[in-house]
C-alpha cells in the first residue's frame, strides 16, 4: 500500500514551504497557512523510513473534530 511521505504543491501566492517531521506547512500571502499531515512516522526525533498508510488522513480528521469543538 502506498503512503504519502511528502507533498509537492505549488499554491497561488505561495511564499514558502516548511517541512517538519510529520507535517508540511505552506505559507501564503495574507498570513494564510496550508498544513499537510503526511503518513510519515517519527519517534524520538527520528523520521522512520516507512510511513503508516492513512495516518495523515486520520490526523486531519482529528484536527477537524478538535476545531469544531472550539468554534
Amino acid at each position: 500500500m502506498n503512503t504519502i511521505t511528502s507533498s509537492n504543491f505549488t499554491f497561488p501566492k505561495q511564499k514558502s514551504k516548511y517541512t517538519g517531521k510529520v507535517r508540511e506547512v505552506y505559507s501564503l500571502e495574507n498570513d494564510l497557512l496550508v498544513m499537510v499531515a503526511t503518513d510519515r512516522l517519527s519517534a524520538f526525533d527520528v523520521v522512520m523510513p516507512k510511513g503508516i498508510p492513512f495516518k495523515g488522513q486520520i490526523l486531519n480528521q482529528i484536527a477537524t473534530q478538535m476545531m469544531g469543538s472550539y468554534c
